[in-house]
């Protein structure tokens, strides 16, 4: 699905509002564990895709080229990874084992707010509104388990908090992108997928370009994009920002 398919399928569903509970509980040895990692379509945002690489201690672009399949968005042409199933009858994930997910402490968010879902729209305020959706497969018995949870601690025990950082920053972006009717020329689409996706190549990039000396980013922050990859997102989604819409809250040209 694409991301208005996504946002489509979600809004189709219950959603749980703020303060509501619900009960779920996910374990071993329930009788539907792993059942729900297959056959997914599973859009990994530019912070997904960091903290995987970061789990499987792999260059960003070889974990690309081993695990996803890359399309671009129809509307805007931003760059889009899925990550790519198992060839086998389930279409099982790569990363699920019996025992569970092999790279559950780094897992994407999608997996971690299962079973919600949450649609996000700008709030003009350079925020997010959020909605929560519940997501009722006919398949999982964790909904018939008497663990209680609201939107806020199960996304808190899941540890989805610093998600919503990068993945907010990086909603804003595509929303404000769409909202102008353009689609991105080539050249830029490739830069896009260096800045979100590929982050070792990115670096290069910046060096290759003498990006430091085109926009004004103090030492410090240079740095830290050199050396950490969410200093280098970071400053990926800023320099987009500032070479789609020629401003930035954060960034400026040179003078």
């Amino acid at each position: 699905m694409s991301t208005d398919q996504t946002k489509e399928f979600l809004e189709s569903l219950p959603e749980l509002e703020k303060g509501k509970t619900f009960c779920f509980k996910c374990y071993p040895g329930i009788s539907c564990f792993n059942e729900c990692c297959g056959d997914l379509q599973l859009v990994l945002t530019p912070y997904d895709v960091l903290r995987l690489c970061r789990e499987l201690d792999m260059p960003s672009r070889d974990f690309v080229h081993s695990h996803c399949e890359v399309e671009v968005m129809p509307d805007t042409r931003f760059p889009m990874l899925r990550l790519r199933m198992t060839d086998n009858a389930r279409r099982s994930c790569p990363f699920v084992r019996e025992a569970g997910c092999s790279v559950y402490e780094n897992r994407p968010g999608a997996c971690r707010t299962y079973p919600l879902g949450r649609a996000t729209r700008p709030n003009g305020e350079g925020g997010v509104q959020e909605q929560f959706f519940v997501v009722q497969e006919p398949h999982c018995r964790g909904f018939e388990e008497s663990t209680e949870w609201t939107t806020d601690t199960w996304l808190k025990d899941q540890g989805f908090e610093i998600y919503v950082k990068y993945n907010d920053k990086y909603m804003n972006l595509l929303a404000r992108w769409k909202e102008t009717g353009k689609s991105l020329p080539d050249q830029v689409v490739h830069m896009a997928m260096l800045a979100l996706y590929q982050l070792d190549d990115f670096r290069r990039m910046i060096d290759e370009m003498k990006m430091f000396e085109r926009v004004d980013v103090p030492e410090e922050r240079q740095a830290a994009i050199m050396e950490s990859d969410e200093a280098a997102l970071d400053f990926g989604l800023d320099w987009l920002e500032l070479m789609l819409f020629r401003t930035s809250e954060t960034l400026r040209p040179r003078a």
